[in-house]
């Protein structure tokens, strides 16, 4: 799953049903993140760099950074499942290897493993100061399928 191109894009459907959940996302809505792009088994979210978001040093919070993180992988999986269902993080771990700065930082999350009931996720988490990427966070992620509400 991890080594489709970055270039495709998911249906327009899937697109959609992945912007409406992510729309009803308070804390990404809060942080001020946004989907960049969504793929079968991708999805890029940017955080634009600004104050509300930093910790004491200006540098990005980790938090923000492991939220935006969450969120991509966790999009990322749901591109892959079936309508009417739905996704929630079972567990992830990130590691913070440099200060979140830049522009923005850009989380992507690329789907590992598919399963029917459980999805393992990539996370990746990039500084982007002028059109140049440096990587600042990278973890794994275990999503669960689960039946979307009742309607």
């Amino acid at each position: 799953m991890a080594d489709q191109t970055q270039d495709e894009e998911a249906s327009p459907e899937v697109q959609k049903r992945i912007q409406a959940s992510f729309d009803r996302q308070g804390l990404m809505s809060h942080l001020g993140a946004r989907i960049s792009h969504i793929a079968p088994g991708r999805v890029h979210i940017v955080l634009p760099s600004r104050p509300e978001v930093t910790q004491q040093h200006g540098y990005v919070h980790a938090g923000a950074t492991s939220a935006i993180a969450d969120s991509a992988g966790g999009y990322a999986a749901f591109t892959l499942f079936p309508e009417g269902t739905d996704v929630l993080t079972v567990e992830y771990k990130i590691n913070l290897i440099a200060p979140a700065v830049g522009d923005h930082i850009e989380a992507i999350g690329t789907v590992l493993k598919a399963g029917r009931t459980l999805t393992v996720c990539r996370l990746e988490v990039f500084g982007v100061q002028d059109g140049r990427r440096r990587l600042v966070a990278n973890g794994q992620q275990t999503l669960i399928r689960v039946n979307g509400p009742e309607q």
